[in-house]
């Protein structure tokens, strides 16, 4: 591929997952005026769980279903479903509506977002992956971050509607982009392609969506039916993945202590971001008294640290143990994290900027760390599948702490209110933060000095969960084995360079 082809595909590839990842933040602040539009206000919190669930599930698929088809016709149908989710989103009518269109959206999103990154495994040379892979988590964290000030912007200024609209035309364009630019690889005609395992790929769904619900449901009657079945079909997924011809997750791909500790560490690293991430804005609003706008704009110094962090980290990994830098960032995530819980009603706009930059440059330096070194290890036609597991393991580790840090701030939220002499009955957390209710004078108990100290100690519980996963992500990366990306050999890769260390090329593959 010509140096110029690679760089219009590039192009193509950061706006696509610019925008299938900043729509998982873009609408945080834009929720409190959707709700005044379309009510439905008890379904609050489904427009979030509907995208992350439909976007969660479907990575692994997208990610085998590229290794079998190519990646080009698969990133053109993830790419075709999200921009026809945001379409409808932006005309739904009502929150039902608006809940059904977010899983077409997140459907197409949990394709694009790992296959932009298995492209790049694909196009680039070891020396040239470990640069843009850390340009590209950059990118992912800068949009991220993005999402709720630009929501904010959109709010404020246009309508609730152009959160949605405002994706059509650059996916449009890097739709065409990737198209016209991205060729697949030859394939062997000869060879008998194995068929997809389908039932592999229900019984993982199936088990994430009844997993995901019974948290976003904790306490309730049926949660635990649903955590049960998850596990049940966790269990039998197991079974039918060691029997399949080319199963959906290669199960030999946990045999790799690299990969497990990879997963891992996105999982808790995942939780401990997302979740911090969706709360920050609601305590900014709520404690701070800013405006949607201003609140996603104390997420800024986040997004600068992880898109300095992430060009940086990418270049250092080629000299250093990714291990080490990985290790680097975790610390300062767990860092990030531990100021955050220190938070109070009291609490000052630069007692968020900080600890945001912290996390932004932590997960700057460890995030693309793991990926690369994943990347550079696993057979080619485990790329897609693995690097989906990768990304998989993250999204879902801030599906899972977005559900339990929600379920700790009503716990908590209700008990603070309850020592307050206030029924929480009569008070509802979003009519807080109602732009509308608070222009019209209407939100009388939103800024009352008890109201603020409660939601302000309910959400220390939730920066409390984020501190915990960010510690346990930071012993899981120090169990990780040491070695340097260079020294990492992928089998079957034409672009991957011979092991510098003789030990390496007598381990199995």
């Amino acid at each position: 591929m010509s140096r110029n082809r690679m760089i219009v595909v590039t192009i193509g590839l950061m706006v696509s997952l610019f925008l299938a990842s900043m729509e998982s933040t873009v609408i945080s602040t834009a929720m409190p005026t959707i709700v005044a539009h379309l009510g439905g206000i008890d379904a609050y919190s489904w427009v979030f769980a509907a995208y992350m669930l439909a976007s969660t599930t479907t990575v692994p698929l997208f990610g085998k279903l590229s290794d079998v088809y190519g990646r080009r016709p698969v990133f053109m149908f993830a790419m075709a479903t999200f921009l026809i989710g945001s379409l409808l989103c932006g005309i739904a009518n009502s929150m039902g509506e608006l809940i059904a269109y977010r899983v077409i959206q997140g459907l197409g999103a949990g394709g694009l977002l790992p296959l932009v990154f298995t492209i790049i495994g694909d196009m680039f040379s070891l020396k040239q992956r470990a640069t843009m892979q850390g340009v590209f988590s950059g990118v992912w964290g800068v949009s991220s971050v993005v999402g709720p000030l630009l929501g904010g912007f959109l709010v404020d200024q246009v309508d609730w509607r152009w959160i949605f609209y405002v994706n059509i035309p650059p996916g449009l364009l890097a739709a065409a982009i990737v198209w016209r630019g991205w060729i697949d690889r030859p394939r062997d005609t000869n060879v008998i392609r194995p068929a997809v395992d389908y039932l592999g790929a229900a019984l993982l769904t199936l088990a994430i969506v009844l997993l995901l619900l019974g948290l976003f449901q904790l306490g309730s009657p049926a949660s635990a039916a649903m955590i049960i079945g998850a596990l049940i079909c966790s269990v039998v997924l197991i079974i039918v993945e060691r029997r399949a011809a080319d199963p959906i997750v290669p199960l030999r791909l946990f045999g790799d202590r690299l990969f497990v500790i990879a997963c891992a560490q996105g999982l808790m690293a995942g939780c401990a971001m997302f979740g911090s991430v969706s709360f920050v804005p609601l305590f900014a609003q709520t404690v701070l008294g800013t405006s949607a706008t201003g609140a996603g704009a104390v997420l800024m110094p986040l997004m600068l640290g992880w898109v300095f962090s992430s060009v940086i980290g990418g270049r250092l990994l080629l000299r250093f143990d990714y291990r080490t830098l990985a290790g680097i960032g975790m610390i300062l995530l767990v860092i990030g994290a531990l100021m955050l819980t220190q938070l109070s009603s009291n609490a000052s706009l630069i007692g968020l900027l900080i600890p945001m930059a912290l996390m932004g440059i932590g997960m700057g330096q460890a995030i693309p760390a793991f990926l690369i070194a994943v990347q550079s290890s696993v057979q080619r036609s485990d790329l897609g599948s693995a690097t989906s597991t990768v990304q998989f393991s993250r999204t879902i580790g801030g599906a899972i702490g977005v559900s339990i840090m929600g379920l700790a701030l009503t716990a908590q939220l209700n008990a603070q209110l309850l020592g307050a002499g206030i029924d929480p009955a009569t008070l509802q957390l979003e009519a807080l933060i109602d732009p509308i209710a608070r222009e019209a004078g209407t939100a009388d108990l939103a800024f009352g000095a008890a109201v603020v100290r409660a939601i302000a100690v309910a959400i220390e519980s939730v920066f409390v969960i984020a501190f915990i996963s960010a510690a346990i992500g930071l012993v899981l990366t120090l169990l990780s084995p040491a070695g340097r990306i260079g020294a990492l050999r992928r089998e079957g890769d034409p672009t991957a360079e011979p092991a510098k260390e003789p030990a390496a090329s007598g381990q199995a593959s």
